[in-house]
């Protein structure tokens, strides 16, 4: 890799991924679910990843989470937590910073959450772990919490069970046990994709104004780029275990510069609302992880690679490299995006905005 990915203005970050591996061994073959991943992100700053499943997004973030212990993923790379590697702590010490430093909201609350246990008590538990307090304490806390992050009579709710809360009630307490011991990072995996629009909006709303509250860091994966442009200062765009393109959020959604980003764009509904744009699906289907491509691994879907000279594409793994705009990375042989972009896919997707450039 030849650049390090950098949120904006995070001249000193606290969460630095390095060359993130994380390997599966199957009786098939290794799984290569995330293959060379670099990032960093600083404290209130807000990192986007994106990509179709499959794509590796979840899989980094449980080796953030230490969630690969004791399984047979092979866990290589560095991760940095305030200058401490997460993977050379014993699992003692990873569980004192799992829940405490390093928090995660769940794509399914109701799953996540224990059935035969209260909400409530849930919650209490994670604060008592990392806390020496008494019960009483413990739900003093708790019952604050629930009505920060907007839960109706929280001092009652506290005594309900998971399937007793709605879907955003549900949502919103899996996010006050994430804040509850004042995390520095908190990774939202797909936090809003069981909801309907206006809780989505009501969620997205709270998590910005609680990050902007605790000052923390936060990792929001998700294949929803309507999120991404809501709550994201970067975005990160993952392809078969491996970024494919960074940059800051504005610069990546109206100036992409790789290929598969502008079929994630052109695949969801136009954000100007112009009723002459197309959805575009993107052909064909992920990369197996097993047995990825030659070469750039999305080059079998791709609509450019005769734009590229020679077998370049099919042959050679193109590096993630600085592109012409500042802090933008991308992955991809193209020599001039950004003409191919404006001439051939905009027209398609968005014209109006084809017009206007």
């Amino acid at each position: 890799m030849t650049a390090s990915l950098t949120t904006s203005g995070t001249p000193a970050p606290f969460l630095e991924v390095d060359d993130l591996k994380v390997h599966f061994p199957t009786s098939d073959g290794i799984v290569k679910a995330t293959d060379g991943l670099s990032f960093t992100l600083a404290r209130g700053k807000t990192l986007g990843i994106v990509g179709e499943s499959g794509s590796g997004k979840s899989v980094s973030s449980s080796a953030i989470l230490g969630l690969h212990r004791g399984t047979s993923a092979k866990v290589s790379g560095e991760i940095r937590l305030d200058g401490v590697d997460l993977l050379t702590l014993s699992n003692e010490d990873m569980r004192l910073h799992r829940g405490k430093d390093i928090a995660m909201i769940f794509q399914d609350p109701l799953s996540a959450m224990h059935p035969y246990y209260s909400v409530g008590a849930q919650i209490a538990e994670a604060y008592r772990v990392h806390n020496k307090v008494g019960r009483k304490a413990a739900r003093s806390r708790v019952v604050d919490m629930l009505e920060l992050v907007g839960i109706p009579q929280p001092d009652r709710r506290y005594d309900a069970y998971p399937h007793q809360f709605s879907g955003g009630m549900r949502q919103r307490a899996m996010i006050a046990m994430a804040l509850i011991n004042d995390p520095t990072l908190v990774i939202a995996d797909e936090p809003t994709t069981a909801l309907d629009v206006t809780v989505q909006a009501q969620i997205l709303d709270l998590l910005g104004n609680l990050q902007k509250e605790f000052n923390t860091g936060v990792i929001i994966i998700t294949h929803d780029l309507g999120v991404v442009a809501e709550m994201a200062d970067d975005v990160l765009v993952m392809y078969g275990g491996r970024a494919v393109e960074y940059g800051p959020c504005n610069e990546v959604l109206t100036h992409p510069e790789m290929p598969y980003t502008w079929g994630l764009l052109s695949s969801v509904p136009n954000l100007t609302a112009d009723t002459n744009a197309r959805m575009v699906p993107i052909p064909g289907n992920p990369p197996s992880l097993l047995n990825p491509p030659t070469g750039c691994a999305f080059h079998p879907r791709c609509g450019f690679r005769d734009e590229v000279p020679g077998q370049l594409c099919t042959t050679v793994l193109p590096d993630l490299e600085a592109s012409a705009r500042p802090g933008h990375l991308k992955r991809c042989h193209l020599a001039n995006p950004d003409r191919i972009y404006e001439i051939k896919v905009l027209p398609e997707i968005a014209p109006e905005l084809a017009k206007e450039a």
